[in-house]
């Protein structure tokens, strides 16, 4: 897609850059968890806040480990600033050149497909999953009464990293929109550990709690 400055995907647990301008490749090394899982127990679930990030890609919280079918995805964006845009994506095919929208949240709360809580996702297969914030330009929206002041519909499918907000007040504020595509996501300024939760906070002010549920069959086998 023309405009876009990188294309990231992942590899085992390393992730790949590609630009799209030269097409050019270069592979991180796999990233080696050192820390301890920070998890707990709850209704016949392992809890889990053993997420990562990497200085070499400043801005991407990821699962230490695949998640996989059955899994839970807990993220509450405790505080969201007034134009980011908390962003879960996927892999839509095989060599992750084309990232799927599993959900986004803006400061309204969740804004794609929910089922039974905004801040929970029920995953459905295992693949790579990747946490992110934008940061988009204020929306002008005279004269749509109904179009509210933060973008709320978005593309399903785009490059890994690539948020394209969607509808009539995307149209309306094209020219914004198509200048930050080439952006880059908002950094993490700080992330630590509470208990089995895994906190973080990005530039701005953006604070997002996130953790892993996960089928607990060792407990489970020894009742």
């Amino acid at each position: 897609m023309k405009g876009v400055s990188a294309l990231r995907a992942w590899a085992m647990l390393g992730f790949c850059f590609v630009s799209f301008s030269a097409m050019a490749q270069k592979t991180l090394t796999p990233v080696t968890v050192t820390a301890p899982a920070y998890t707990s127990h709850h209704g016949g679930y392992l809890i889990s806040g053993d997420f990562k990030t990497d200085p070499r890609i400043p801005s991407v919280v990821f699962p230490s480990q695949a998640l996989v079918k059955d899994d839970v995805l807990s993220v509450e964006p405790v505080h969201l600033a007034d134009t980011d845009y908390l962003v879960v994506q996927e892999c839509a095919t095989a060599d992750c050149a084309t990232a799927s929208i599993v959900r986004v949240w803006n400061a309204d709360g969740a804004k794609t497909a929910v089922r039974n809580s905004d801040n929970r996702i029920q995953i459905q297969h295992e693949n790579k999953y990747w946490i992110w914030v934008k940061h988009l330009p204020e929306a002008f929206s005279a004269g749509c009464d109904n179009c509210g002041e933060h973008y709320s519909s978005f593309e399903p499918f785009s490059p890994p990293m690539v948020l394209i907000p969607s509808g009539q007040l995307a149209a309306m504020n094209k020219d914004e929109l198509q200048a930050a595509r080439t952006e880059e996501p908002v950094q993490i300024e700080s992330q630590t550990h509470e208990g089995s939760t895994f906190v973080v906070t990005y530039d701005g002010g953006t604070i997002v709690r996130i953790r892993r549920m996960h089928a607990d069959h060792i407990d489970k086998s020894e009742h």
